[in-house]
């Protein structure tokens, strides 16, 4: 599974997972199955209109095609880049410069399935040499489907492993927001890991300037830091 680098209009490179062929052919095929469950259920629902004339059986099969015809396009439109194959397997289609894909991009790649899917599975082919794993139709509309599992655990995140008898410190860690906490942790993480005692330093009086902590109880800046980010853990947990 190679790495999709989307650079978004605010000139924000934002990375994710390209969805390998082998997911997305089995995405294809559930959404094929249950297509072909549909027919199956259809004729056999309708099975007595075998006494119809010609033109009335050709009308109904055609009405009855439709769902079949159009599911790929409208289960994306409604579903943000999904069908259920494509949720079941975790993926989904995502616009090349960032934003959501819109309705007229699932229609080009819709449009182009004649010859991704229908000559010689062309399309299949073509994502196994292509970097970001593009079939002609993600091409010609701009997309790629991405995966969207990721291993995550909670050093990921902004949580903090709390005890249940965790006594907090600096109540002023609520003058913090959400994104701060992550800044705040990811540039301590780093710092500590590199050793970088300079920008722990930083960090430091940087908090105290922002939450207004006149009492830092002579913590080290390790200490100090992470008694922040677990405090803010204590107090927003519940919000």
């Amino acid at each position: 599974m190679s790495e999709l680098q989307i650079n978004t209009t605010q000139n924000v490179k934002i990375s994710f997972n390209a969805a390998g062929a082998g997911e997305r052919l089995l995405a294809f095929i559930i959404d094929w199955a249950i297509k072909i469950g549909y027919m199956m259920v259809m004729s056999w629902t309708f099975g007595a209109y075998d006494n119809m004339d010609q033109w009335s059986q050709i009308a109904i099969n055609t009405v009855l095609s439709f769902p079949v015809m159009f599911y790929t396009l409208a289960l994306e439109s409604l579903l943000e880049g999904q069908t259920i194959g494509k949720r079941i397997m975790k993926i989904k289609v995502v616009k090349i410069d960032g934003y959501q894909a819109s309705f007229s991009d699932y229609v080009v790649r819709w449009f182009f399935r004649i010859v991704d899917v229908y000559i010689f599975g062309l399309g299949f082919f073509v994502m196994l040499f292509n970097k970001k794993t593009q079939r002609i139709g993600d091409m010609a509309a701009g997309t790629a489907v991405i995966g969207l599992k990721e291993t995550v655990n909670i050093s990921h995140t902004i949580l903090e492993n709390l005890r249940d008898d965790y006594k907090p410190t600096y109540p002023n860690v609520i003058k913090l927001s959400d994104n701060d906490a992550r800044i705040i942790k990811d540039t301590f993480n780093s710092a500590r890991a590199s050793r970088d005692y300079k920008t722990l330093i930083k960090l430091r009086n940087k908090i105290i300037e922002v939450v207004g902590v006149k009492d830092v109880q002579q913590k080290t800046d390790m200490e100090f830091i992470d008694v922040i980010l677990k405090d803010y853990n204590f107090y927003t947990q519940d919000m």
